[in-house]
């Protein structure tokens, strides 16, 4: 599986910025990646060492008006621990 399969986008939240200064950086991923295969597309798309991957299953939600509503898609979301010394120049920028 290639690098740009597993990693959707970088989700930037208050949250997520947050926690950045700790080291932990938030993407959108791939359902059905697993953690290898998470931390095997960091190291190699920002060349960094990863030291932990935890992977969260987002539940669809259910939007929209009355008798319109519709259940979002599942997603799976992935905060990278990387070693410290480590950053990801990418999110700096934003």
């Amino acid at each position: 599986m290639h690098v740009l399969e597993v990693l959707r986008r970088p989700i930037i939240t208050e949250k997520s910025t947050a926690l950045q200064e700790r080291g932990k950086y938030t993407f959108e991923v791939f359902r059905e990646a697993n953690k290898q295969q998470i931390k095997q597309a960091v190291e190699e798309a920002f060349k960094v060492e990863v030291a932990k991957v935890n992977v969260i299953t987002v539940p669809g939600r259910w939007r929209g008006p009355g008798r319109r509503r519709g259940l979002t898609s599942p997603w799976k979301k992935a905060v990278v621990t990387l070693k410290p010394g480590q950053k990801i120049e990418f999110f700096e920028g934003v």
